[in-house]
């Protein structure tokens, strides 16, 4: 890649004394968590993040503009926990708000869980969370304050699009539109996706993930306080790797398996990976990122085979990609039947428009190869999952 947009190399050429503050990455989380506000009984949940802090200041060839995005993921994180934690202490019937039945989007990324969220999106009967409330959980706002919140997703968005503009041909952002929990969940393998951070990796792996996920549901608790209860339809590719911790937290959650060819899906990924990251990152090496996802990808795949044992077979969906990816309107419906939920005609004519190619942008191409990767490589790291996807075919 080259040296990147314009915008995005005066941004770094501006930001380049402020980024001296990675130097002293302690003393750049106390004023990140100041900001938030700290809070007794915490404590666990700081450290966490100042940790991932220190490591991701550690990281290898990380730009300005890279270590703002790391203040800025930490930061959020830290004032929405922040505001959880006050919203739980100031109205204590948010801890019994009921989230019922919900579905979980899983599967690897880029086998069409987007498009399964957004399908499942198209009911009335259904909650989704939107972008801007994920990333900034709030009980009912005035329309001043809600607008402001709106605004500051606009921005997160928009600087994605003018400094990686190739980005919103693969994934496409909307501060208005259905997105998935990784933007809430406090601890997941999406850093690893803007910088290269060795010290971070172990410790992820070794992590217990259900306090993460207890905290996750608190903010789905405070999304729905005081508003219609609805079903909540939920998405992140990141779950399947913890669906245990999940299931712990959700027990009668309802698990949506996508599948497609992981050769497709890891080439698809690692491009999405390397615009992204070259954002954050100069210059970018195409062949870290094949080893260090087919990796990461292959562990997630088995750690969800290993949990797949124990969700009952009721509660659990599995989608081929042929299902929305080749035939939406014969798919959607059964889609709907699979998870106890009404297809109606109104459902059906919204259809259209969340499966269209979003307006403005291209066809996505990859390449296994430029990520030093082949067929093989993948094949042999993804042995049982393809077993289990063959008879997924089949059925």
């Amino acid at each position: 890649m080259s040296s990147g947009p314009l915008p995005l190399t005066l941004a770094n050429a501006l930001l380049r004394p402020a980024a001296r503050a990675r130097r002293t990455p302690d003393r750049a989380f106390d004023r990140l968590l100041d900001a938030a506000g700290r809070t007794e009984g915490d404590e666990r949940f700081a450290d966490d993040f100042r940790f991932l802090l220190r490591c991701w200041s550690d990281a290898e060839h990380l730009t300005p503009v890279g270590w703002l995005s790391a203040r800025g993921h930490v930061g959020r994180h830290l004032a929405n926990r922040a505001r959880i934690r006050r919203l739980l202490a100031e109205h204590p019937a948010i801890e019994r708000e009921p989230i019922e039945r919900p579905v979980f989007v899983v599967g690897l990324p880029r086998t069409a869980t987007t498009l399964t969220h957004s399908v499942l999106s198209l009911s009335a009967d259904h909650r989704c969370p939107l972008l801007w409330e994920l990333l900034t959980p709030d009980l009912e706002r005035p329309p001043a304050e809600r607008e402001k919140a709106i605004a500051t997703a606009r921005r997160l968005v928009g600087g994605i699009n003018l400094f990686a503009p190739r980005f919103r041909h693969i994934h496409t952002l909307r501060p208005e539109g259905p997105e998935e929990c990784t933007f809430a969940l406090p601890h997941t393998v999406m850093p690893l996706s803007q910088a290269v951070i060795p010290g971070y990796l172990p410790w992820h792996e070794a992590r217990d993930f259900e306090a993460d996920y207890r905290y996750l549901k608190q903010v789905y608790q405070v999304l729905q306080y005081g508003r219609p209860r609805r079903r909540w339809v939920l998405k992140s590719p990141l779950h399947l790797e913890n669906l245990d911790a999940l299931r712990a937290v959700f027990p009668d959650a309802t698990i949506v398996w996508t599948h497609r060819d992981p050769a497709t899906a890891v080439a698809s990924f690692c491009s999405l990976v390397e615009h992204g990251m070259a954002v954050s990152t100069r210059p970018v090496d195409p062949e870290w990122i094949g080893a260090t996802w087919l990796a990461l990808l292959a562990r997630s795949a088995s750690r969800g085979l290993a949990a797949r044992a124990a969700v009952p077979r009721e509660l659990l969906v599995d989608v081929p990609y042929s299902w929305l990816g080749t035939d939406p309107a014969a798919g959607a419906p059964k889609l709907y039947a699979a998870v106890g939920a009404r297809w109606t005609e109104a459902d059906a004519a919204r259809l259209p428009a969340v499966t269209a190619r979003p307006r403005g942008t291209r066809v996505h191409a990859y390449d296994l190869a430029r990520y030093g990767l082949s067929r093989a490589d993948v094949d042999a790291a993804f042995a049982d999952y393809n077993a289990l996807r063959a008879e997924v075919d089949r059925a």
